[in-house]
């Protein structure tokens, strides 16, 4: 008899002080089928401000907003899976951090906005999904601050800020996944993650990423894919924006990465068979700035693409039919400003469509590949570093690409 993790269904009310977003939900037990219809009318709105000093211990953060969210698996029988869910109003998860003193154990902080949220599993049978998600005009943010200039973030610091409006995660195991997924959004999407601080003597690294529509496929032992993806990006614009600051940083790191439409599948054990279709229309906009008086290490890394997919079988035969059309402008930039220390990393690069597909050479890996990209967006790519002092080594890169397309058959691992 096949067992069905419970189903989750998420909507209406806000939520704050490390709380998930969730207003209704439902169970099933013991079915293999799960038809589900979510309408979120309403904002989602999670807020959490903290003011510490001295801390002698860790500070944790985790704050997420989340419009609709579905959840569920399968063990040992099939799951047919029915799902539409739309969300019109918008989604903000915000954070605060005011630290004051030394903060001697390590600052730990997730932020997340979703609008719609899918994750999936099979383990030993078989996942059948049909699957639609819509966000309507609006807006889906997530931001973290930690504000003023004399944090002193001894233990170090792990912060990271996600804003996605459609999200579909399957896992599987021992199971051959099949069927349709469909995402349209027309929000503007957008991560923003900020830090001031005067001395980091620990690793200090801050992330921002925002991505329209995401499907992210992992099937392993003995599984196969066949789907069908089909993604539309349509709000005014897509941006993640990182800004790392410090007086004095052993090893500092900024990083940003916005997307438009995303599929990052891998299967292993079978044949994956793939049918991706994404249009972007917004902009999409990514910057990291670091600075840092005093540094050992700095890093400021910022990626945008308008649409990008990535398909990869640890087996003989994959078949990718791939097309994308960007139209949106993708405009990425990278900074370091300092002045005295050893090593500065910058990178920025920019793409208008992505694709890469691979499969295993040790198992007689095959291809068929159908691939049709086309970009009429301006893309640039931007990277400045700046050292007013003395410094040991600077790497530093930019790169801007239309179209990019990229298929091999490589042994496992490399």
């Amino acid at each position: 008899m096949a067992r069905l993790a419970p189903i989750r269904l998420a909507g209406t009310i806000a939520a704050t002080a490390m709380c998930v977003v969730a207003a209704t939900e439902a169970f099933a037990q013991d079915r293999s089928i799960v038809l589900n219809q979510q309408l979120q009318l309403g904002d989602v709105i999670a807020g959490q401000t903290l003011n510490v000093e001295g801390a002698t211990g860790e500070v944790a953060v985790n704050n997420a907003a989340q419009g609709n969210s579905l959840s569920g698996s399968v063990e040992n029988d099939s799951l047919a899976l029915t799902s539409t869910q739309t969300m019109r109003g918008n989604t903000r998860a915000t954070t605060t951090l005011t630290l004051t003193g030394d903060t001697e154990g390590p600052v730990n902080a997730t932020t997340q906005a979703r609008g719609n949220y899918l994750a999936a599993g099979a383990y030993g049978g078989d996942l059948t999904i049909e699957s639609s998600q819509s966000v309507e005009p609006s807006e889906v943010t997530a931001s973290s601050t930690i504000t003023g200039s004399s944090a002193r973030l001894i233990g170090g610091a792990s912060v990271g800020v996600t804003a996605v409006a459609n999200t579909t995660a399957i896992g599987a195991s021992g199971s051959h996944v099949q069927g349709t997924v469909i995402q349209n959004s027309a929000a503007g999407v957008r991560a923003e993650n900020f830090a001031g601080t005067q001395y980091i003597p620990e690793t200090g690294e801050f992330i921002s990423q925002s991505i329209g529509n995401s499907v992210l496929v992992n099937s392993g032992l003995a599984s196969s894919q066949d789907l069908t993806l089909r993604q539309r990006q349509a709000g005014d614009q897509v941006t993640a924006s990182t800004s790392a600051n410090s007086g004095n940083a052993w090893d500092l790191a900024g990083r940003a990465r916005a997307t438009g439409n995303q599929a990052v599948l891998y299967n292993q054990g079978g044949s994956a068979v793939v049918t991706t279709d994404q249009s972007n229309l917004s902009q999409i906009q990514t910057a990291s700035r670091v600075t840092s008086y005093d540094f050992g290490a700095a890093t400021s890394n910022a990626y945008g693409t308008g649409n990008e997919v990535s398909i990869g079988n640890n087996d003989r035969y994959l078949e990718i039919d791939n097309s994308q059309v960007n139209s949106g402008g993708v405009e990425v930039s990278a900074s370091f400003d300092g002045a005295n220390g050893y090593d500065a990393r910058v990178a920025a690069e920019a793409v208008g469509n992505s694709v890469t597909g691979y499969a295993c050479s040790q198992c007689d890996g095959y291809m068929d590949v159908t691939n049709a990209q086309t970009n009429s967006g301006t893309v640039s790519a931007t990277a400045t570093t700046t050292i007013r002092g003395s410094g040991r080594s600077v790497t530093t890169g930019a790169n801007a690409i239309g179209n990019t397309a990229t298929f091999y058959v490589s042994r496992p691992g490399s």
